[in-house]
């Protein structure tokens, strides 16, 4: 459905979308959460993470606070665990310490929440505030809570033990021979939006933006690319790395992507409790900024810009218009993209000829989170809303911005403005890249 389409709904048929995305991610959630035991639940896989009945427990307390409280006006279920679920206010490390609420007692408040949730859908006119135009506050949830899905999910890829998730192979290759790089055309576009109705602050407003034209890879850079950089010992050489991304790498003695690991015939790795061979035409995954930013330079090339990567994602030639995902307007399927954990893995490059750009580019959307060289800050014209705590705090030159989803991005999480950030360290997320250069003036005409 366009944003135009989208614009026009009825205030039935808003509720009507608002509570099958609501619906959707709470299946979700509770797909995660019950295909472990309690012990599990409770238990910090890695300190990067926080315990998943944490996550599971702050959904219900995020959508407590604004679908039952602020949107409904309600009396608070439970004000004496704000502090726990505030994510400011406790480190993951230190939320196994907290006084959290069981699995059972986890369980219990996000139904009760949900319930409520939705009897304020029913019942708030969705007009005469800007929270609740369009239904946003009940999208901003439902996104947040697909969010924390995919934090749950990048948890059970750091769990030990037996495979407990289960999810059938992606599509093989489909596209044919696709050339190695693609021309994006120099010149203005318009990036960010001012009219996607669920588009959160950070990708506001709609603004002309100009980039010189530039070669971008076709699809994101495999295992099988980044296999060569590793066994010509790009890990072992300086000069491709910057000094910060050198010196993390020596300090934590890194020397592959996360999960993997060399064995005599070759690279494996675990994913979701399976040891397998690193299949060599999916897109690498589990690789830090630093480590995408030093394959490119062992390449001879770059990491293209935020800016970049959006004209590229977005910018039809042919009309001058900036799109909502590469392949047009219309809501992600199962034939543009791979999303929503319907696979656990990345699929193999070309696999979704019918996602591709105008340009020719290929697998923006889904698969993996592609690292730009971008730091995370606000547009021109930037206003923090709902709250300075989604966005705003993070603006600085601390986080990389990363763009286009992964295979654990629900497509009610993602569009083509859809802004991620992270730090440059990070590689439990489902992270990969692709790389640019600069076009030559006999390249463009």
């Amino acid at each position: 459905m366009s944003t135009e389409a989208l614009g026009d709904l009825s205030a039935q048929d808003l509720r009507a979308r608002a509570a099958e995305a609501l619906t959707r991610a709470r299946a979700r959630s509770v797909a995660l959460t019950d295909a472990v035991d309690d012990e599990d639940l409770v238990r910090q896989h890695s300190k990067l993470m926080s315990p998943l009945v944490w996550d599971l427990a702050h959904i219900g307390s995020q959508e407590e606070l604004w679908l039952v409280r602020d949107v409904g006006g309600r009396e608070p279920l439970r004000p004496d665990i704000d502090d726990i679920y505030d994510a400011f206010q406790h480190a993951r490390a230190d939320r196994p310490a907290l006084p959290l609420l069981g699995p059972a007692e986890a369980r219990a408040y996000v139904r009760e929440v949900r319930e409520k949730a939705f009897d304020v859908l029913e019942r708030v006119p969705l007009e005469g505030r800007r929270l609740t135009e369009q239904a946003f506050a009940f999208g901003m949830i439902t996104q947040h809570e697909q969010q924390h899905d995919e934090t749950m999910l990048a948890t059970h890829q750091l769990r030990q033990g037996d495979p407990v998730l289960h999810a059938p192979e992606p599509p093989p290759a489909r596209a044919g021979v696709l050339p190695a790089e693609v021309l994006v055309p120099g010149g203005a576009f318009t990036m960010g939006t001012s009219a996607e109705p669920w588009a959160l602050d950070n990708e506001r407003p709609a603004h002309e933006t100009a980039v010189d034209a530039f070669w971008l890879d076709t699809v994101p850079v495999t295992a099988g690319a980044y296999t060569a950089f590793l066994d010509g010992g790009g890990y072992d050489d300086e000069r491709w790395w910057s000094p910060a991304g050198w010196a993390y790498r020596t300090e934590h003695s890194i020397t592959a992507p996360r999960f993997w690991k060399r064995e005599q015939d070759g690279w494996w790795r675990t994913r979701f409790g399976v040891y397998e061979r690193v299949p060599a035409d999916e897109p690498v995954v589990h690789v830090s900024y630093y480590e995408a930013e030093a394959y490119a330079a062992w390449a001879g090339r770059r990491l293209p810009t935020e800016a970049e990567w959006e004209k590229a994602a977005r910018f039809d030639p042919a009309t001058g218009r900036s799109r909502r995902f590469p392949w047009g307007d219309e809501e992600p399927s199962a034939e543009h993209a791979n999303l929503g954990q319907r696979h656990l893995r990345p699929a193999p490059a070309g696999a979704y000829p019918a996602g591709a750009s105008p340009t020719g580019v290929h697998q923006l959307i889904g698969d993996v989170w592609e690292w730009t060289s971008t730091d995370f800050h606000g547009y021109p014209g930037f206003s923090a809303f709902p709250y300075r705590e989604y966005s705003e705090v993070f603006f600085g030159p601390e986080y990389k911005v990363l763009r286009g989803g992964s295979f654990g991005t629900d497509a009610a999480a993602i569009r083509g403005t859809f802004r991620n950030w992270d730090y440059p360290i990070r590689r439990q997320i489902f992270a990969g890249f692709r790389t640019a250069r600069d076009a030559a003036p006999g390249e463009v005409g």
